[in-house]
């Protein structure tokens, strides 16, 4: 897979023309893969809970989203905003709720 074209100040992807927040590059390699792997579950489980039309399940996993994204720094305060040890403490926290 092709890494996506990027802004030059690093802190965007480039997607079809929009601009997304880019995932915090100070996340060490290993966390960042388990909160993709987090991410990617719940939003799995959001189209599950749609299909069933549960809107409890469906509300719980897009929260799972949302914490995922927040940890890795994709959404909430701007990871470039942050020192590192808030940076470091964003995406442990992340991962602890997730697990």
């Amino acid at each position: 897979m092709t890494e996506p074209e990027r802004t030059p100040d690093g802190r965007f992807i480039v997607v079809n023309g929009r601009r997304w927040r880019a995932t915090d590059p100070e996340i060490p390699e290993e966390a960042a893969a388990r909160l993709r792997s987090h991410l990617m579950r719940a939003r799995r489980d959001v189209g599950a809970a749609r299909r069933d039309q549960d809107t409890d399940a469906e509300r719980e996993a897009r929260a799972r989203v949302h914490t995922a994204k927040v940890a890795l720094g994709e959404r909430g305060t701007p990871w470039w905003d942050q020192d590192s040890a808030e940076r470091r403490e964003r995406w442990q926290h992340g991962l602890d709720a997730l697990s």
